[in-house]
């Protein structure tokens, strides 16, 4: 048991999904009691039982579905030869399985400067794992970002190729320019990155221009399809805090809704972009 809880915490230091699964009742003959765990790990590996077998597989298949939708799930078993008739199970008891998501979402902001500050603020509140990332070294260190998990310097080509292959990944572009927004949002298509989120800083107007220089460069459409720009939801937002409220807002609805909320129209004459403020 000692290593099942062991194994959580250090995953959540990684900030990576596991599912925990718990046997919360029987009746009957079972091969698995009350109380026993299985903790089941993103590439489907596991720490502990509940019994093995078939019963275990429908588990693990199980446990990595509540790790993509995030959802608790309650499994109920008839151990007997009709419900499992490969299966050699002639115990006849019953048991539930309660199948618990324990994900800490991954956030990366490229770019260390006062916008970045404010959303990793937000972000951390709200249960994002944060890594913010820049090409200038004295952008990213503890005392600027105290709310980053982890902060790394480098070309940022390079950081996005890095990064690019992790699953349950939201990922920002807000640098300090709109050729180095371009540079992290190429490396990321070449790499063929598909975060959960995909969103830069900017307006409208810069969306058009870059996109197009993007596409010449051989960035498919429908990579750029997926790039909320501007980001945030429709707020008015103004300042660097009121700009991370709102991408942070947006951020929630992704994970928790699987997209952005349904908002009315805003007219012509309405607040600007809330991304499109200074950095």
């Amino acid at each position: 048991m000692a290593d099942i809880y062991e194994e959580i915490v250090k995953l959540q230091r990684a900030g990576e999904p596991c599912a925990l699964c718990t046997i919360t009742k029987t009746v009957g003959s079972t091969p698995g009691k009350t109380t026993m765990k299985m903790l089941v790990r993103r590439d489907g590996s596991f720490v502990g039982t509940v019994g093995g077998g078939c019963l275990e597989a429908e588990v693990l298949e199980s446990a990595l579905a509540a790790m993509k939708d995030e959802r608790s799930r309650t499994l109920s078993f008839a151990l007997n030869e009709r419900d499992y008739p490969d299966s050699g199970l002639l115990c006849g008891g019953q048991l539930e399985i309660f199948v618990e998501p324990i994900v800490v979402p991954r956030l990366v902001l490229f770019g260390g400067g006062h916008v970045s500050g404010a959303i990793a603020k937000l972000a951390h509140m709200t249960g994002f794992h944060v890594t913010i990332v820049d090409d200038r070294a004295e952008f990213v260190t503890a005392e600027r970002h105290p709310d980053a998990d982890e902060l790394a310097s480098g070309e940022l080509a390079d950081l996005a190729a890095r990064f690019a292959p992790g699953e349950d990944l939201y990922v920002i572009a807000v640098t300090r320019g709109h050729d180095k927004d371009g540079e992290v949002l190429e490396a990321l298509a070449r790499a063929h990155a598909r975060p959960k989120y995909l969103g830069m800083i900017g307006s409208r107007a810069k969306k058009v221009l870059l996109f197009e220089q993007l596409r010449a460069r051989g960035v498919p459409q429908a990579f750029l399809d997926r790039v909320r720009t501007p980001m945030g939801l429709s707020i008015g937002a103004r300042t660097h805090e009121e700009i991370a409220v709102a991408v942070a807002a947006e951020l929630v609805s992704f994970r928790r809704l699987g997209g952005p909320p349904e908002q009315p129209q805003r007219s012509a004459e309405g607040p600007r972009d809330p991304s499109c403020g200074p950095r």
